[in-house]
């Protein structure tokens, strides 16, 4: 039988934004994100986001928001007039901390000169660029609508903005990619002094161009092995720690948003396609919700607009909320947790869930028994093994999800 917790302290929150709207869609992208045809609907699209966020924050009540992530999409497609107005408008319906990190994605290939500076003014403290690859043909491999040059230009901007906290995204395993070219991308990214590298792998997703008609001369699991491994030590002598499976970053510059998600805080979320997390005190425990709005721009849009803007009733902007089954938190929790190469602590997961930890007993036993998961210092973290197969590990507490009964 599964225990249920007092409810305890509500976890921090955070509030993520969507713009779905690119230059064009890479080959490799699974994300909710459209090829933008014709004008970009910029001032109707602040409307729509400002009506969302309206609907729903009446849930923060006082709880203050500790980060705020422009995510996409395209964001850096909007301008910083327009940024600045969704985030005053924020500013006015939540309680946004005096710290608060505030990041922009952005696409080297979409910032006019001189524009960071005036994110900047608009509020934002943080960047991640999508620079992906150095290298020309890797580049034109994937898609991508910017080269190397571009991403020096930006980070040359970013430096004169005065925005020395940016992210830069690189990618792994690429077509036809050897271990050397994956190791000088690391070098040349390095060499810019980002507080932060996310270094992930390219992946075929179902849905993408790269899915249905995968590019020729992929590496094999051994070669993208190789590459990661070396990588990380690269990554690892240049000063970059690994705290998560592909994120890296200078003492102190971890990302606070995403730590937020891995550490299942909770979340708004605003725009198309964008998913909220939420949970509440109840006298049995602790209720954690979901949300998730319309991804389609123009239904997303129409919606808001049938609904009168940011004056009409809650009830009719509100996204539905759908309670999340007991049965389902543990794999849900640890899906985040166990990404963290810190792990979890038992008591973070009973304050997270409002489960007690007799509830993870048979899967973490399970999840012992097969060297995918060890336990030190308080503290349960993925194995070497456990990183290199991390869904196996995670098999063991879906299984277990599917056996559990509903409570």
């Amino acid at each position: 039988m599964t225990t249920l917790k007092p409810a305890a302290e509500l976890p921090p929150l955070a509030l993520y934004v969507h713009f779905p709207w690119c230059v064009r869609k890479c080959p490799y992208c699974d994300f909710n994100s459209h090829a933008l045809h014709g004008a970009l609907p910029e001032q109707a699209y602040v409307n729509a986001l400002l009506a969302d966020l309206d609907s729903q924050a009446a849930l923060a009540a006082a709880r203050p928001v500790r980060s705020i992530f422009l995510g996409g999409g395209t964001p850096s497609l909007f301008s910083p007039e327009a940024l600045a107005r969704l985030l005053a408008g924020v500013g006015r319906q939540l309680v946004v901390a005096p710290d608060a990190e505030v990041t922009l994605e952005a696409n080297p290939g979409t910032i006019e000169r001189g524009r960071f500076a005036d994110y900047r003014g608009a509020g934002i403290n943080r960047v991640s660029l999508g620079a992906q690859s150095f290298e020309p043909g890797q580049l034109q491999a994937l898609g991508r609508i910017h080269d190397g040059a571009d991403t020096y230009r930006a980070v040359g901007e970013l430096e004169a903005a005065g925005i020395a906290n940016f992210n830069l995204d690189l990618m792994y395993a690429l077509p036809r990619q050897t271990v050397a070219q994956a190791l000088a991308d690391v070098a040349a990214a390095v060499a810019l002094a980002p507080a932060h590298i996310s270094h992930y792998q390219l992946t075929l997703e179902p849905g993408t161009v790269f899915g249905g008609r995968p590019p020729a001369g992929m590496p094999d699991p051994d070669l993208a092995a190789d590459m990661q491994l070396r990588c990380q030590d690269a990554l690892a002598q240049a000063g970059y720690s690994q705290y998560e499976v592909s994120a890296y970053a200078r003492a102190g510059l971890r990302c606070r948003h995403n730590l937020n998600y891995w550490q299942f805080g909770d979340y708004l979320g605003v725009g198309a396609g964008a998913h909220g997390k939420w949970s509440q005190r109840r006298a049995a425990g602790l209720l954690v919700e979901r949300s998730t709005r319309e991804r389609e721009p123009r239904r997303y849009l129409a919606a808001l607009g049938r609904a009168g803007g940011a004056a009409t009733a809650e009830a009719a902007l509100a996204p539905p909320w759908r309670a999340v089954p007991a049965a389902e938190l543990p794999f849900e929790y640890m899906m985040n947790a166990l990404r963290l190469v810190e792990g979890f602590e038992e008591r973070e997961f009973e304050q997270r869930t409002g489960l007690g930890c007799d509830v993870l007993e048979a899967p973490l036993a399970r999840a012992l028994g097969r060297g995918l998961i060890g336990h030190e210092a308080g503290r349960w973290r993925a194995t070497t093994l456990g990183f290199n197969f991390l869904n196996d590990l995670l098999g063991e507490f879906l299984n277990e999800a599917r056996d559990c009964p509903a409570i």
